[in-house]
């Protein structure tokens, strides 16, 4: 693979950048000059390399299916940790067994994004970087460590539910619903009110972009200062409809609890503008504030657009990506 010109910066995707633009530079590494190359091979060709990514992932905490490795930033070189070392990156190379497989980093990058300048939703730090050979891996600071290296108090939500694969089978994160989820959050957050807001647009956000994969260990709440929990920024933001054939909720329980399913749903077979009023209303939120969290999402496609055409996914991906959004903006309008 050999390295993609780049003509827009890899972390904003603003336009006029060979590498990352001042904002991204301040956003993801606290100003410093990082170059947008790693100074490692990708592992499947690299002998050595390989090595201290293996051993780099028998240490990294962080859960899930997809490879991750742990880096840090020392003077402006980003590094794999040692052992003992406090990771402040998260790395994610191209992972295996999905279609479209090479495309993984820039669907993430490009729908992180996405929920950030277009919805005004709290993301983690994001951004592309490539392997020495051009191939594409997706980076993300972490949240939940503090400037000293110690740790933020950070619970997800199959935590919060008491779930877990021994006591309740191997698809324990896909057992709820987010109606559920929403109850949890009554019972965890003190400013439940505001954090609820943030929770429907995340939950609307999901399903516009086809996020199949937005389970209870992909939501968190994350400690503050005062030492009392919100929800932690939002991660693992991915359309995976263009990887694998998945159902428009990740959760079993989809929108609402117990066997509850409303007259849209019954009668369309989907999910649409209605079925998010109902569950704006059965987690409290106000109509007023309902419509305008929704608002956006049915206004802002001209934004979309533009993110997705200056992204680092081939051209064939863009236009399937796109296609996606729109049958998705149809049923939600």
């Amino acid at each position: 693979m050999s390295m993609p010109g780049i003509r827009y910066c890899p972390g904003t995707l603003a336009e006029g950048f060979n590498t990352y633009s001042q904002a991204c530079l301040r956003r993801l590494y606290n100003g410093k000059k990082v170059n947008h190359i790693l100074p490692y091979n990708p592992p499947e060709i690299s002998e050595e390399d390989a090595k201290k990514f293996i051993e780099n992932r028998k240490r990294i905490s962080i859960s899930g299916v997809q490879e991750k490795v742990s880096l840090l930033l020392e003077k402006n070189k980003l590094r794999l940790t040692r052992e003992a070392e406090q990771g402040t990156y998260i790395l994610k190379p191209i992972p295996r067994d999905l279609k479209k497989v090479d495309q993984v980093p820039a669907n993430e990058h490009l729908t992180m994004q996405i929920a950030r300048q277009v919805y005004g939703i709290n993301t983690a730090e994001n951004a592309l970087i490539f392997f020495k050979d051009g191939s594409p891996a997706y980076i993300t600071k972490r949240f939940d460590v503090k400037p000293g290296g110690t740790k933020w108090g950070k619970e997800d939500f199959a935590t919060l539910a008491g779930k877990t694969s021994e006591n309740t089978g191997p698809n324990f994160k896909y057992g709820y619903s987010y109606e559920e989820m929403a109850g949890l959050i009554r019972r965890f957050v003190p400013a439940a009110a505001v954090e609820m807001e943030k929770f429907f647009s995340m939950v609307v956000f999901n399903y516009l972009f086809s996020n199949g994969d937005a389970h209870l260990k992909n939501f968190s709440l994350l400690q503050t200062a005062n030492g009392d929990y919100i929800l932690s920024p939002a991660y693992d933001l991915v359309n995976t409809r263009m990887h694998v054939d998945d159902t428009d909720f990740a959760l079993d329980g989809g929108l609402f609890a117990g066997d509850f399913e409303s007259a849209h749903m019954q009668i369309n077979g989907k999910a649409g503008l209605k079925d998010f009023q109902e569950f704006a209303r059965r987690i409290g939120i106000h109509e007023k504030r309902r419509d305008f969290l929704v608002s956006p999402f049915l206004e802002r496609q001209v934004l979309v657009e533009e993110l997705i055409s200056r992204s680092f996914l081939d051209e064939s991906t863009k236009r399937a990506y796109l296609l996606h959004y729109q049958a998705k903006r149809n049923q939600l309008s």
